[in-house]
């Protein structure tokens, strides 16, 4: 019966909108990516001739090696890396080890503990209550306050809960049997079987972690700490574009202009979260739907 609907000119021409749709949604998805890599290869006259283009006629470095003729986007890049791997681990630490007991039935105080998570998705302290905490607790101009706000998402942790709570409860009792103890069995056990969500929720938090910019000029006032977010910020909002330092180029090098500096700065920020992405794809849509049937 499915195939004959499939087969049906109905079913042919629902299959030729989608196509078309997704090929549109495609197209507008990658053409602005396009623009900003083939603006960040093109010279100032090319940029002041023509007003879109998505391949230059001549292509130059110029922008390339003006960012990176200065310490700065070096600096920026291994702080945001720092910040976004350290900060990963600090999640799925904190949200691993508090959606185990929560998926215990037996835990006590655990209804009471989820109306709190709950009450938190619903209600938040704000943004001047939450720097008046972080600079009570010293934590201004320092890492620390990029991570430790945001250490469990409250949705992310009551879907993995959902996970742990669709174990089989064999698993356990077998292990306990075996001597294991709660951390036995949350090591041994529970964390071995959930790859493809602690993959999946460890790319959205590197995501998060990597494009948040806000915290770092709320909390951290010293421009060498600034990770790579705000510097391109700076640059593309502010029109701050001296990330470079002429004097370590050569006499004859033309500053490249302030148009394609902006590009080279965006296209630098968004490779190394894209080369991520390649290596957690297999566990992505597994991930995502494993834990999501419950509530």
């Amino acid at each position: 019966m499915n195939s004959r609907l499939y087969n049906s000119p109905a079913g042919k021409v629902f299959d030729i909108f989608n196509y078309a749709m997704l090929g549109i949604l495609g197209i507008l998805t990658v053409l602005p990516f396009l623009y900003i890599i083939g603006n960040s290869f093109a010279t100032e006259a090319e940029i002041t001739e023509r007003s879109f283009f998505l391949i230059p006629k001549v292509f130059s470095f110029s922008a390339y090696e003006y960012i990176f003729s200065s310490s700065t986007i070096f600096r920026s890049i291994g702080v945001s890396i720092f910040i976004t791997v350290a900060g990963t681990l600090v999640n799925l630490f904190f949200t691993l080890t508090m959606a185990y007991p929560l998926s215990r039935s037996d835990f006590w105080g655990r209804n009471v503990m989820m109306n709190m998570v709950i009450f938190s998705m619903l209600f938040g302290g704000g943004m001047i209550p939450t720097y008046l905490v972080i600079r009570g607790l010293g934590l201004l101009d320092s890492y620390w306050a990029l991570m430790l706000p945001g250490a469990i998402s409250a949705f992310n942790l009551i879907v993995v809960k959902n996970f742990f709570q669709q174990m089989p409860p064999g698993l356990e009792e077998a292990a306990r049997i075996d001597g294991c103890s709660d951390l036995g069995v949350l090591w041994r056990i529970v964390l071995p079987l959930s790859k493809p969500v602690i993959a999946t929720f460890a790319l959205f938090y590197a995501v998060g972690h990597w494009n948040n910019f806000f915290s770092a000029l709320l909390y951290i006032s010293d421009s060498d700490k600034w990770p790579l977010q705000v510097m391109l910020r700076q640059i593309v909002l502010l029109s701050q574009a001296s990330v470079g330092d002429m004097a370590n180029m050569d006499p004859n090098f033309v500053q490249p202009p302030e148009q394609s500096i902006k590009m080279a700065v965006i296209v630098v920020g968004t490779i190394p979260i894209l080369l991520v992405y390649p290596f957690l794809q297999k566990h992505f849509a597994k991930g995502v739907m494993l834990g999501s049937i419950k509530g």
